[in-house]
């Protein structure tokens, strides 16, 4: 069996030097081409003679390919699996040897693991459906390789790939989790929420099948990140403030959860909860030089107005708080406290009002704006007057489901009383 392997190796180096090329068959002389169809021809003897046994046929093409991975020749190991997915090549020995092939490749170098990887998925490709493990292992090194070279899109398109859905194979549910995680996780990387969003959604659906504790927490981060590149800062700061309480994130990641909770609720639109955490306290431009040092690429972008995300936010927040002062006030002064001209002060005063996120009313005949506050009592009887009418709700819905057992209910109350 040595000497089988000994020659095989010698053969491959000569017809397929080690400065290899994926197209190789293009670029090959009418002479390699016969020497190839010779090899495959007794290769394919080789491990179909019928005067050896099973184990001894099935070890001549492992120890080559083992060695020939072993020395890092780029050119022996893509022709070997070429031969090994040749149809000629029985499907069983096939899917052994590039088990055995997948199996190494973690221990070559980048650069070498790259070619070989991206040579067997085309070569794998018209046959994908009966290498689908295999398959999966090479895509999921090959996107190992692409992240660390910080190639963040690629990594993820590899991933893509592995056909979790329309495949014959059985995926287990933790398995395709950590893989819609880490596709999330990368476009996330690369600045493309949507595409996450997309694989978020899907990991959602798999994630409460899941008693994996550490992929539970990597989904409400992934998920956390998708809210806050797409701009839901409320519902990213709860998220991330529901991480910082997690015992099992390390302590350095529970205090960058907390601080990016912080930054979100700051970045948020004016309202009940952003305004309760600041007190209503007007802000001014000087205090946000440095917290604007803190904050992503992606949250700093310019809103349609021409203003960032945390300027929008500050002259909301300070909108809000000013009606807490003020019974009314002209557009001119507004604009002098809010720091922007009068004109955008009534734009941003007018879509807060009917957006309900600030009482009041415009008097554009005189340019003043007017405050309304809520009286205490009054909001505490329609609230109360709310919980009331949920709960007579539930009971109506429960007397036609059950109605027997809401009998009797009622009729033991009423001889308890």
């Amino acid at each position: 069996m040595d000497s089988i392997g000994n020659r095989f190796i010698m053969t491959t180096l000569y017809i397929y030097p080690c400065k290899a090329t994926v197209n190789y068959e293009k670029q090959a002389s009418a002479q390699r081409e016969l020497l190839v169809g010779s090899l495959l021809r007794r290769t394919s003897r080789a491990v179909r003679m019928p005067d050896l046994p099973v184990s001894e046929r099935q070890g001549v093409w492992p120890q080559w390919l083992a060695s020939a991975v072993a020395a890092l020749v780029i050119g022996q190991v893509c022709l070997g699996t070429h031969i090994v997915l040749n149809e000629v090549v029985s499907l069983v020995i096939s899917r052994q040897l590039l088990s055995v092939f997948c199996s190494q490749l973690p221990q070559l170098e980048d650069v070498t693991a790259k070619q070989i990887a991206l040579f067997t998925l085309e070569k794998v490709q018209a046959r994908v459906i009966s290498f689908e493990e295999q398959v999966s292992d090479i895509r999921q090194h090959l996107a190992d390789i692409y992240e660390r070279e910080g190639a963040w899109k690629e990594a993820a398109n590899i991933l893509v790939g592995i056909p979790m859905e329309t495949g014959q194979r059985q995926y287990k549910p933790e398995y395709k989790l950590e893989t819609y995680l880490k596709i999330a996780r990368l476009y996330l990387e690369d600045a493309d929420p949507v595409q996450a969003e997309a694989y978020i959604n899907r990991a959602s659906l798999l994630q409460t099948d899941s008693q994996n504790q550490e992929l539970q927490i990597h989904y409400k981060a992934c998920y956390a990140r998708v809210l806050d590149f797409r701009r839901k800062f409320i519902e990213a700061a709860v998220r991330y403030n529901e991480l910082s309480y997690k015992s099992l994130v390390a302590e350095d990641e529970r205090i960058t959860a907390l601080k990016n909770a912080l930054i979100c609720t700051v970045l948020a639109s004016a309202g009940q909860q952003r305004s309760r955490m600041y007190l209503d306290r007007i802000i001014r431009s000087s205090e946000l030089e440095e917290f604007a040092a803190l904050l992503q690429p992606h949250q700093k972008a310019v809103t349609a107005d021409g203003s960032t995300i945390l300027d929008r936010a500050v002259i909301e927040h300070n909108l809000l708080s000013a009606s807490k002062l003020y019974n009314n006030i002209s557009f001119p002064e507004l604009g002098s406290l809010l720091d922007i001209p009068p004109a955008k002060a009534e734009k941003i005063a007018s879509q807060m009002i009917t957006e309900s996120r600030m009482n009041g009313y415009i008097d554009q005949i005189d340019s003043i704006v007017h405050f309304e506050c809520r009286e205490t009592l009054p909001t505490w009887d329609r609230q109360i007057q709310g919980v009331c009418f949920q709960v007579n709700n539930i009971i109506e819905k429960i007397t036609a489901t059950e109605p027997d057992w809401m009998l009797k209910t009622m009729e033991a109350q009423l001889t308890q009383a």
